[in-house]
Formats: structure tokens, sequence, C-alpha cells
């Protein structure tokens, strides 16, 4: 495909909205350097890997592709066994933390991928690597730092480093007290040249002996390392060489662990950026609601209400654009400023998107073809530096196309044969178009030239257009009309703008019958296609509505089908697992009873045991929720308590008589000898009419304890954290949750550091790593317990 065609219709202006879309720089990559292409095969792929992504977006899921970047100079570091730095490692861990996301969302998401066609098997080529991804995390941090943990070196010299800073902190806090404020340009410990250091005013420099690392802008103040912590000073620059000695030698032994998985490293970033890609496709396409082509091997166009994709989409008007089939040249003609440039635009722009794998801005069902090249004489490109008129410019760039066009070309032709006589340009673009027809390629082009009305009439393969102008106000639509030529409005524009009348008579006289005759037929059949259109957009409409209904039953009753079996086993292991934990409770309230039954044999056992434990049977048992049934509320409230009533106590499952009022709404009840202040929704009053009917005793109860499957540690002191997150996991383990998510933040990571060091000691996680992108990253930590 020739550059000149990416410039002239602004086809960079896509790729750069594509590339806005994408997360990883490869996509990134292949967003803005994207070429449209000519293989069937190669354009349907892409196609299938952008429609695949959008069939994830109606799921409304999204591929878990995090930031990543470019990795193609740390690959060549290591081709060239040089040793990578702590960021680099962090992109790699990232891109095999991807990879992982990546694998698990296909195989949890079982439904959506069965109905992908090209996105599982670019899954199934990526490259887990989870041994060196678990090296690397348990170095990396995702700030490219380098955990404690990492060594057990390491480890120790930090801490002594920690120890040898608290301890130089603490001597030189001593020289920041009131006793020596008077030397000083500020009561404060701080750091210069890696060395702790105290603000002297410098006429007391010598005051506190050691040495001088730095003075300020003025030279009135020195930073003075006392004597006294001089000796601990280079203790603790000596642990930091060691420290930095240690991280390097565990950055050689990282980058030594990659050497061998070179491509396959290289393979994943590929991969991840074409899935990246096709996300960032699908997302653009679904923010400016476009639809999948299809694709004509013949070069077939048939574009139904295609719009200007650099146009709002409440501004650009829609067209339909047919060519290839009966008629492979449309001769566009009208006065200017209808709307012919625009629409030579669009043919031309979505013919790119198509064949760059991009959804395209029309209507579903819509076909493009595949051309091998398409070319355009688009606008003024007149050249001041050539020396060019309009019109030679103009020639200059047909004449270089029709060097280069085949049979298998679409050429597009704004105003042709403008820029000089109209009589000769007339008979030059006549010329243009039959030379193009002996080639065989397809033309669109516009024109003002009303010889070239007869054109279109008179030679096969090519069919008159034209862009209507609205009959009241005499204004553009911008709407094309295929097989109706324009007709020119000037007279009637002069009309209504003031024109005499006996001007425009004498102008009318001027024309010949013929012309008056031909625009008597265009403005009939221009009304006549008016009411057709109208009529055929409401068959259209209803039955686009038809379709919509017949298709969303048919999604709908093949969802039922396929979860039919899934949904009734979900319920029944729920229910089971309901089951079995009542059946535990159950179980331990008979052995208290059984208890209680071997203390009778001892004493009497007292009345209001017995209904304390009736009233924990009766917390077995979920009781339907009836708090929005008004009906009932209604007639509950209307029923007035008053002592003497009997009445039967929800909460211990007894019957009883209401004594008297204790509060306002508090009474006393009495259940049998025992005697007890209750409040009155306690209470249910008995009809006395149904008393003498049997009563079937029922099980009922309260809702249990709910653990979250999330703990927020945000905004949480270190102490107050450890103390929730130990209680939560035991919360969590006796609910028999298999993962929960720890949410700490990002911050500074003490927080996040603490919590992993808990999951890592607590022998009921099995595993733990951070949350993917769309569920917080590295703000959470999803922990698997067992």
């Amino acid at each position: 495909m020739n550059e000149k065609i990416i410039k002239t219709l602004e086809f960079e202006k896509i790729r750069a909205k594509v590339a806005g879309q994408t997360r990883t720089d490869y996509g990134k990559k292949l967003a803005l350097t994207q070429e449209p292409l000519t293989d069937s095969q190669v354009i349907q792929q892409l196609l299938d890997q952008t429609d695949d992504a959008m069939q994830i977006i109606r799921y409304n899921k999204y591929l878990p592709i995090a930031q990543l970047d470019d990795l193609s100079v740390p690959l060549k570091r290591l081709a060239a066994f040089a040793d990578l730095n702590a960021k680099e490692l962090l992109t790699i861990k990232r891109c095999l933390e991807i990879v992982r996301d990546l694998k698990r969302f296909l195989d949890n998401e079982e439904q959506i991928a069965n109905e992908l066609k090209e996105l599982p098997a670019l899954i199934a080529s990526l490259v887990s690597l989870p041994d060196i991804r678990s090296d690397l995390a348990r170095s990396i941090a995702d700030d490219a730092s380098i955990y404690d943990d990492a060594t057990p070196k390491l480890k120790s010299i930090r801490q002594s480093i920690r120890l040898d800073e608290q301890k130089i902190k603490e001597t030189l806090e001593n020289y920041t007290s009131y006793k020596y404020q008077k030397y000083l340009s500020e009561p404060i410990v701080t750091l210069r040249n890696d060395r702790y250091v105290i603000p002297v005013k410098s006429e007391y420099k010598h005051k506190f002996g050691g040495i001088v690392h730095d003075q300020s802008s003025s030279g009135q103040t020195v930073y003075v390392e006392p004597q006294k912590v001089i000796t601990m000073g280079q203790e603790l620059a000596n642990l930091k060489t060691a420290e930095r000695e240690e991280i390097q030698r565990l950055l050689f032994e990282l980058s030594v662990l990659l050497v061998p998985y070179q491509e396959e490293i290289s393979n994943n970033i590929r991969v991840i950026g074409k899935l990246d890609y096709a996300h960032a496709k699908a997302q653009y396409a679904t923010a400016e609601k476009m639809s999948l082509p299809l694709l004509s091997k013949d070069r077939y166009v048939r574009l139904k209400e295609a719009r200007h994709p650099l146009l709002a989409l409440d501004k650009a008007v829609k067209n339909d654009i047919i060519i290839g089939q009966d008629y492979q040249a449309i001769l566009i003609t009208g006065p200017n400023t209808g709307g012919k440039t625009v629409l030579l635009k669009t043919l031309g722009l979505v013919q790119l998107m198509a064949q760059s794998g991009l959804f395209i801005p029309a209507n579903e069902e819509s076909t493009v073809g595949i051309f091998d090249n398409i070319f355009a004489d688009i606008g003024d490109e007149q050249s001041i530096e050539q020396n060019l008129s309009t019109f030679s410019s103009h020639m200059s760039n047909i004449v270089s196309i029709l060097n280069s066009a085949t049979d298998k070309s679409l050429i597009l032709l704004d105003e042709i044969g403008s820029g000089t006589d109209p009589q000769e340009g007339a008979a030059i673009a006549t010329a243009i178009l039959d030379y193009i027809g002996t080639l065989g390629s397809y033309v669109v082009a516009s024109t003002h030239y009303p010889e070239l009305k007869s054109y279109g009439y008179h030679h096969a393969n090519t069919i008159n257009a034209s862009m209507t102008f609205d009959s009241d106000t005499l204004a553009p639509t911008y709407h094309l009309v295929l097989g109706v030529p324009g007709r020119s409005n000037a007279i009637d524009i002069s009309r209504r703008l003031g024109m005499p009348e006996v001007i425009l008579q004498q102008a009318k006289s001027g024309l010949t019958d013929e012309t008056q005759d031909l625009n008597r037929v265009i403005s009939d059949l221009e009304e006549k296609r008016a009411e057709a259109e109208k009529e055929q957009r409401i068959v259209e409409k209803n039955l686009a509505e038809s379709d919509k209904l017949l298709k969303d039953l048919k999604a709908q009753t093949a969802f039922l089908k396929k979860n039919k079996d899934r949904l009734i086993a979900e319920a029944k292991e729920e229910a089971n697992a309901m089951v079995a934990a009542k059946k535990l409770q159950a179980d331990q309230l008979i052995a208290s009873i059984r208890s209680l039954q071997k203390k009778a044999n001892a004493q009497q056992v007292k009345e209001h045991e017995l209904i304390a434990k009736q009233g924990d049977f009766n917390q077995l048992t979920y009781e339907r929720k009836l708090q929005k049934n008004k009906v009932l509320n209604r007639a509950k409230s209307e029923k007035s308590l008053k002592a003497g009533d009997e009445v039967e106590v929800i909460s211990f499952g007894q019957t009883g008589v209401l004594l008297e009022k204790t509060g306002p709404k508090e009474w006393a009840v009495q259940m049998g000898i025992v005697k007890m202040k209750l409040p009155e929704q306690d209470f249910r009053v008995i009809d006395r009419a149904k008393k003498e009917k049997p009563i079937r005793a029922t099980l009922k109860g309260g809702s249990s304890s709910h653990v979250k499957i999330s703990l927020d540690l945000r905004g949480k002191r270190y102490e107050e954290a450890m103390k929730d997150l130990d209680q939560y996991l035991d919360a969590a383990l006796l609910a028999n949750y298999p993962r929960v998510t720890i949410i700490h933040g990002k911050g500074t990571g003490a927080i996040k550091d603490a919590v992993w060091k808990v999951l890592r000691r607590n022998k009921a996680v099995k595993h733990f790593e951070f949350a993917p992108q769309n569920q917080g990253g590295s703000g959470a930590t999803i922990a698997e317990l067992g």
C-alpha cells in the first residue's frame, strides 16, 4: 500500500487512536505501524483477533494485561551476557505475571474461551516459566527495590545497617538537645554524602571535631560528622558497600537464570503485544460503535450507513456506498460543499481500516473489498515551490496514479478535471475515466461538470450519483444518492437570496431545453427516491428489532441450556454445605443437652436452662424475612399487645403470658416458672381461634455471622493491621473460604511487606500473590487457603 494514501486520508490519526488504548510498548508499536494488507487470510486472522477481544468485552470482561515497558534493550544486553538491573528484571517479572494471568483467565472463563477463534491459540503459545517468575517475585519489589528476604546475607546486612543507623541517630540527637542548639543552624540530623551529619554554624565548625562533609550555598552552615560517630559512620558505610555488592551478586544470579530463556521471553513479549493490540482495537471499536466487516475476495464493496471515522458520532452523516458488483465506477455530481470530498475519504478510510484488521464505522454485515492499492487525488495540491498550478498538480498526481494502478486497485478522484477551462476539463476528465475503465480499476470520482452526467448514463459499469440538498432550505444534507445525478440549484438559491425575478427569468431562458428537462427529471427522481427511502427505513427498523429479539431469545435459551447442570450442581453444593454446618451445630447442642441430662441424675435441671437450649435449637434454621411484605407488617402492627395476652416468644420458641409493660417497647413475660423482660418485636400474639390446633415444632434461627471475602487494611497502624489480619485469617478458615483478598494499598510498602510475612508463616496459606491489575494490582494480595 502506498504511503501517500496514509497521509492523504489521515489514516495515521486512526492508528494513533488505537495506540492510545494499548498498555504495552510492543502493542503500541504494532498499532502505530500497522499497514493495510492485501492477503485475505492474514486480514481475516487480524479481524478475528479483534472480534475475539470484542467478545470478551461483551461479557464485561477484559484481558488481564498490565502496563509493560519495552524489553528489546534488556534482551539484547542479556544476549551479550550483561547483568540486568533491578528495573529491567522487574519488567521481565511483570511480563511473566501477565503470562500467568492470561492463562488463568482462559482457564477460568471456559464459556468465553469456547466462543473465541484466534486468541486461545495465542495465549496457549505463551511460556509461563513459573520457577523464574517465583525467583524474581521473591527478590524484586514492584518499585524495583530488592526485598530484605531476597538472600539470607542481604537480610543480615540490612538488619545491621538499621541497628547502626539507629545508634548513629541516637548519638547525633544528643547534639540537637538544648545544650548544643546555640552552635547549630537547625537542631536536626541530616544526610550528606551518605553520612549522617548535623548542621553547624560555620564559626563553630571545630566545636564538635570530626569531618565537614558539605556547606550551604551561603557558607554560613557546615555539615559536620562529629568525631564520636566517625567510626560508626565508617562501619555503616562498609555495611552499605556490602549491601550493594550482595545486591549486585543477586542481580547477576538472576540474570544468569534468564539466559537460557531469552527466546521464550521474547516470544512472550510479542504475543502479549498482539493480544494487547487486539484488545486495543476492540476497545476503540466499542467506544466508536464500529462493527466487524465481511471480506469479499471479488472486491465487492457494500457499506451500510458508513460514516467518516474521524468525525464526531453525533455530527457524522451516514451513507450507503456500493461498488463492484453491477458497476466499477461512480460519478458524483453536484455543487461544492455538498459532502463529496468527505464521502470519498470515508470510502478510502473504511477500506484502509478493514485491510488493517480494524472494525469499521458502518453497520453490521457491511462488506469490504481487498485492493492491492488505494490511490487518491483529493484536495488542492498546488505547489508553489515546484511552480505548479492547481490543474498541473492534479494532473501530475493522476499521471502517477495511472502508471501504478491495476485491475485490483481503488482510485478516488476529487473534482476530476478542475482548475482549467470547463470544456477542456470535462473532456480530459472523460478521457481519464475511459482509461481507468480499460485498466479495470474501481473508481469513485466527484465533479461539478454537467457533461459527465451523460457519461454515467451512456457508459457500461458506470453509475451516476449525487449529494442531496434540502428542497426547502436548499442546504446540503450530505446524503449520497446512487443512480441520480446532481442538479444545479443556482437559480433557486439566487431567488432565496433576493435576486430580482427579471434577472432569474432571463438566466433561465438562457438554459437549453435539454438542461431544463434534465433538471425536472432529476427533481422528480429525488422526490420518488426520498419516499422510497422513508418506507425502506421503516421496514429495516422493524426487521432489525425483530432480529434483535430473536437473537436475544436464542442467546438466553442457549445460555440456560449450557448452564442448567452447572447451576443445579452449585445449588446442591451450597445446600449440602449449609446442611453440614447446621448438622455440626445440632450435634454440639445435642451433646450439651446430654450433658444436662447427666447433670439431672445429680440434681434437678432448671427450666430456664432447657428453655435456653430449645432457643439454641431454634437458631439452626433460617427464617424467611418478610420485611418487604407491607400487608403483613401492617396487620402485625395493628395487633396491639396487652397484659394477659398469650404470646409466642420467637427467640426461645416458647409460649408465655404478658404480665406488664416495662418500657416503651418492652414487656415482662411469664414462660412456665421463668419470668423475663423482652422487646415486643420478639412476641407473636397467638390467635385464640387457632389455639386448639396441633402445633408442629419447627426450627427457627437468625443469620449466622458473615465473614467478608476481603480485608481492607488501608489507613490502619502496623500493630492494628497485623492483629486484624490474624483474626481475619482464622475467621476465613472457619468459613471454609478457598481464597481471600487482603487490601494493603501501595504507599511505602510497609504494610504489604508485613502482610506477606504473616502469610508466609501461616501454614494454612497455600499460596499468595498480587491481585490482577483490574482487581487492585500491587495494592492487594490474593491468598489461597487450605
